[in-house]
């Protein structure tokens, strides 16, 4: 059974921090892998130090398949390919060994995935979360990261328990909430990634 490892962009520089980070991702990804292995998720920080971690794990011997996890922090043109999406951005190369099905994104961040399961949110946050602040786009990979942001503060802002949308304090645990089924439908790129997870199991 071959184990996968994901470097994943975030997490921050505090150990707290990239515990709840690494809970979130695997609580998500046990409903995707229900009874199988599930991948070892490694929070890298920064974008850049995200790749240089898995360009330097992939130049290693290796026993596990590796694969990163970035945000696209943009939309992704119809018919490229991730490793072309994150050269025309970024100007990452891609590294020797590094198939098609290593690089994945989160279209275009990782809060536009709570966006494709409202209810979670609405039983998240309670009394004062305004639903109707949040976009109605079936395809959330079109919505642009600013307006991710910016629906996610307006939507919370007057929640009673919780305040206003925070990345570490709220994001990992809504990660963990979500429903992977509903997100792959509203994400052809998070699709992408579970099916090769699926694969890999």
């Amino acid at each position: 059974m071959v184990k996968a490892q994901i470097f994943v962009e975030g997490g921050g520089d505090r150990n707290n921090t990239r515990t709840d980070f690494r809970r979130g991702f695997a609580e998500f990804f046990k409903k995707v892998l229900p009874g199988g292995q599930r991948p070892k998720v490694i929070p890298c920080g920064s974008r850049n130090d995200t790749f240089d971690d898995f360009r330097a794990a992939m130049a290693r011997p290796q026993d596990t398949f590796i694969l990163l996890l970035v945000d696209s922090e943009g939309p992704v043109a119809v018919g490229i390919g991730s490793w072309a999406h994150l050269k025309d951005r970024d100007g990452w190369d891609r590294p020797d060994g590094a198939t098609d099905d290593r690089a994945h994104l989160m279209v275009q961040c990782m809060e536009a995935w709570f966006l494709a399961d409202k209810e979670v949110m609405v039983d998240y946050y309670g009394e004062g979360f305004n639903r109707n602040a949040l976009p109605g786009q079936q395809d959330i990979e079109q919505i642009a990261k600013t307006d991710v942001t910016r629906a996610l503060e307006n939507a919370t802002r007057n929640t009673r328990t919780k305040g206003s949308y925070h990345k570490t304090r709220h994001g990992f645990e809504l990660l963990a909430r979500i429903d992977p089924a509903k997100v792959r439908r509203a994400s052809k790129h998070a699709n992408r990634l579970c099916e090769t997870l699926e694969t890999t199991k």
